[in-house]
């Protein structure tokens, strides 16, 4: 199966989340029987971002879309260990400061994209200022409704320069993100994860629907395409990814950029050293050999002369 096709948003279709299957896992019965395509993805993603640090000719930024529990910090976890982490930034987006808000709605985005033959993942990205300002009405709809057309065009032009712009919504059911909620409350170790945020959203469900469906239909396009996720199964989510995510880079035909000196001129030098380097071994063995030699014929004259 394809991944890039199957979960691919059409530019301009109109998405219905509640007929997307949260819980597909594709042929896979269970992570173990998914285990080796998913490594062999992951290693695969490991090699190609080499080759695009390597070349620095261009970038990558992947978004991360979800609601509460959906598996964003998951996912990062997942694709950035198999990443090298110099060719890697992850930038979370919570509310913005007070210099944040004083500026233009993207203007902290856009400080966080990638250099060339890096890779960023943003965890929630720009896409917030049309989900919670609008489900939340903290601007009017007259300001979020031109939001999209802003976001296409920033996304354009960061397209223009290089960067390739993959997004992906993590899709969860509701019975799913309360199972997710309640392991946290049952694991200790998760404690941590809880906020009170979790629970004030969960009203807001058919709201965040409206406003997700819009944006996914609304800002899929050729150069910077949405991918809905099913995620109901962590493993499966890990694995569609991955595979979307090496199978576009892999499109990109990267090579790794020709050397900046004379290899064979490199060769020699090296060949030279080595040759030096094993003579002067030699040498200092050979004296170290003499020196015990001396050494042995001193102690046995020595004693001659003692015996006498």
């Amino acid at each position: 199966m394809n991944y890039i096709k199957r979960f691919r948003v059409k530019p301009g279709s109109k998405v219905d989340l509640g007929k997307i299957d949260a819980g597909f896992k594709d042929k896979h019965e269970s992570h173990e029987h998914a285990l080796p395509e998913i490594e062999a993805y992951s290693q695969k993603l490991h090699d190609l971002q080499y080759i695009m640090y390597a070349e620095g000719k261009r970038s990558l930024l992947i978004c991360l879309q979800g609601r509460d529990a959906a598996g964003k910090d998951g996912t990062i976890n997942h694709v950035l260990s198999a990443m090298n982490p110099q060719g890697c930034t992850v930038t979370g987006f919570k509310v913005p400061s007070k210099e944040e808000a004083a500026h233009d709605f993207l203007w902290r985005y856009h400080q966080h994209t990638p250099d060339k033959g890096q890779v960023a993942i943003f965890n929630r990205s720009h896409y917030e200022e049309v989900l919670v300002q609008r489900v939340h009405e903290m601007v009017p709809e007259g300001v979020w409704s031109r939001r999209y057309e802003h976001i296409n065009d920033f996304e354009r032009m960061l397209y223009e320069n290089g960067t390739h712009i993959l997004k992906f919504y993590l899709h969860i059911d509701p019975e799913e993100q309360l199972s997710r909620f309640k392991l946290r409350i049952d694991d200790t170790t998760r404690h941590w994860k809880i906020s009170e945020g979790d629970y004030a959203e969960r009203p807001f469900w058919d709201a965040y629907t409206a406003a997700f469906e819009d944006a996914l239909g609304k800002c899929s396009t050729e150069q910077a395409p949405w991918f809905v996720i099913p995620s109901n199964h962590k493993w499966f989510r890990n694995l569609a990814i991955s595979r979307v995510v090496s199978e576009t880079l892999e499109s990109l035909n990267m090579k790794f950029p020709e050397p900046t000196v004379d290899i064979n001129e490199i060769k020699q030098k090296y060949h030279a050293i080595v040759q030096e380097e094993k003579i002067g071994e030699e040498i200092a063995a050979q004296a170290a050999s003499d020196d015990k030699k001396g050494n042995k014929k001193g102690k046995k004259a020595k004693k001659n002369k003692k015996g006498k």
